[in-house]
C-alpha cells in the first residue's frame, strides 16, 4: 500500500473536476463589497455542501458592525468536523467578499469561464480559488483518513476587503478562535510561498480650513485648497524622501514594499461633486475646507506613535510657516505589523508539504497590505497563523482576474499534507 501522503495527493488529483465546479459555483455568486451583496447566499451554499460532508455548521451574523444592515447583513459561516480523539484544531479561513469589477474585462466577471486551464472571474484569485482548494483538501483528507486526532474548521467570512470588521474581527471578539491552534488563510501568495504576516497600516484624514468668499475676489477669503497644497508640497519635499530611506528586514513582496510607503487615497476641496444629472456650472466660491485621506504602510521596525508623529510634525511645520493655516487630523483606523515565526508549527508543516508536493523549498514572504491575520493575532491572540494559497497576488483586483487549476490542485495537496502532519491520522 502506498504511503499516506501519496494516497492523499492521488485522491485530491481525482477531485480536479469537483474543484473546478466548486470554484465556478463560488465565483458565480457576486459577493461585491461594498456594499456586501449575497453574503447569505454564499454562506448558505457552503453550509449545505459542508453539512452534507458531516461538518457542524454555524451561521453567524455580525450585527452592528460597519456595513451591517437589514439590506446588507454581514453573514459568516463556520463549519467544524470533529475527529475521533483529542487533538489540535486546524482552521482554514477565507473571505467571501470580492471588490468591484472595474473596467477593462474581456470576459464575463462572474461567468467563471474555464479557458486553457484557468478559471476567469472576479474573486477567482482573491480568494475563492483558495477557499475551494481548502475545502477539497479537507474533504479528501476526511475520506482517506476518517479517524484522526483533533478537528478541522473551514470558515467563509465577510468584509476582508473593507477591513474584516464584519467577519474575522467579529468572530475573534466572540471567542470563535479560542479553541484553535493552527490557522491557514488561503490568500493568493503563490503555491510555493508561505506568507508570515504583513506590514502595518495607519489611515488618517487631514482637513485644512479657510474662509469662503466670492471667487472673483479671492483676497477676501482664504483658500483651504491652497493650504492643503502646502501640505502636499511638504510631503513631497520631506516626508516621501524620508520614507524611502526606511527599510525592513521583513521579507515583504514585492521589493518596493520593503520600505515605508504612503498613498494619498483621496483629495477633495471646495464644493461637493454635483449630481451626475446636473449639467450646469459650479458657483464662484473660495473653498473653505479641503480634505485628504492618507494610507500609511509601516514596517515592523517602526511604531504607530512614530508614524503618527511624522504627520503631526509635518502639519505643525506647515502651520509655523504659513499664515492663517489651521487643520484637523482625524485617525481612521490602524493595524500593527505582524509576523509569525518561521519555526511555528503551522509554518513547518506547510513548508514540509511544499517540499513534498513541489520538490522545492518554500519562500517566506510578508504581504505589503494587511489581511485577516491582523484580527486573529490582535484580537484572537493566536500567533500560529499564516497565509498560504494558490494564485498570483498581482492579479488581485485586476480586470480578467484568474486562477490556475493546476495551482489550486497543488495548493490543495499542500494543505492536505499539512493536515496529515498536524492531525496525525491513523
Amino acid at each position: 500500500m502506498s504511503d499516506p501522503n501519496t494516497r492523499l495527493m492521488s485522491r485530491i488529483e481525482d477531485k480536479r473536476d469537483d474543484l473546478i465546479a466548486l470554484t465556478q459555483d463560488l465565483v458565480r455568486i457576486p459577493t461585491l463589497n461594498p456594499p456586501g451583496e449575497n453574503y447569505r447566499e454564499i454562506c448558505g451554499y457552503l453550509a449545505e455542501r459542508l453539512g452534507e460532508k458531516g461538518f457542524e455548521i454555524q451561521m453567524v451574523r455580525a450585527e452592528s458592525t460597519p456595513g451591517d444592515s437589514k439590506r446588507y447583513p454581514r453573514w459568516n459561516v463556520i463549519a467544524r468536523r470533529e475527529g475521533s480523539g483529542v487533538g489540535d484544531c486546524v482552521h482554514f479561513n477565507s473571505h467571501i467578499d470580492v471588490v468591484e469589477v472595474g473596467q477593462g474585462w474581456t470576459v464575463d466577471p462572474f461567468g467563471a469561464d474555464l479557458i486553457d486551464g484557468k478559471i476567469y472571474g472576479r474573486g477567482t484569485c482573491d480568494m475563492k480559488g483558495g477557499l475551494a482548494a481548502s475545502i477539497i483538501a479537507a474533504e479528501a483528507f476526511l475520506e482517506e483518513f476518517p479517524s484522526f486526532q483533533g478537528s478541522i474548521e473551514i470558515s467563509g467570512t465577510a468584509d476582508e476587503e473593507t477591513g474584516g470588521y464584519g467577519g474575522v474581527a467579529y468572530l475573534a471578539e466572540q471567542g470563535h478562535y479560542a479553541h484553535v491552534q493552527h490557522v491557514i488563510i488561503p490568500e493568493p501568495l503563490q503555491k510555493d510561498r508561505i506568507c508570515l504576516g504583513h506590514r502595518g497600516v495607519w489611515w488618517a484624514e487631514i482637513e485644512t480650513h479657510g474662509e469662503i468668499a466670492h471667487g472673483s475676489m479671492p483676497f477676501l477669503g482664504d483658500c483651504a485648497v491652497r493650504h492643503m497644497g502646502a501640505v502636499v508640497r511638504e510631503m513631497e519635499d520631506s516626508l516621501f524622501p524620508a520614507l524611502a530611506q526606511k527599510h525592513t528586514a521583513m521579507p515583504v513582496v514585492p521589493e518596493g514594499a520593503r520600505q515605508s510607503t504612503m498613498n494619498i487615497n483621496s483629495f477633495h476641496g471646495g464644493q461637493a461633486e454635483p449630481d451626475p444629472d446636473f449639467t450646469g456650472l459650479p458657483s464662484a466660491c473660495v473653498p473653505d475646507r479641503a480634505r485628504m485621506i492618507i494610507d500609511r504602510r509601516y514596517l515592523i521596525e517602526e511604531s504607530e506613535d512614530e508614524v503618527r508623529g511624522e504627520i503631526t510634525d509635518l502639519l505643525e511645520k506647515v502651520k509655523s510657516e504659513r499664515e492663517n493655516f489651521s487643520y484637523d487630523l482625524r485617525e481612521m483606523w490602524s493595524v500593527s505589523p505582524t509576523m509569525t515565526e518561521k519555526d511555528a508549527p503551522v509554518v513547518t508543516s506547510v513548508q514540509s508539504a511544499i517540499q513534498d508536493v513541489l520538490g522545492k523549498t518554500a519562500e517566506y514572504v510578508v504581504s505589503p497590505g494587511t489581511y485577516d491575520q491582523k484580527h486573529i493575532d490582535r484580537i484572537g491572540r493566536l500567533k500560529n497563523c499564516i497565509a498560504y494559497g494558490p494564485g498570483l497576488l498581482e492579479l488581485a483586483h485586476k480586470p480578467d482576474e484568474y486562477i490556475s487549476v493546476d495551482d489550486m490542485v497543488d495548493s490543495a495537496k499542500v494543505m492536505g499534507l499539512s493536515l496529515i502532519d498536524l492531525l496525525k491520522p491513523s
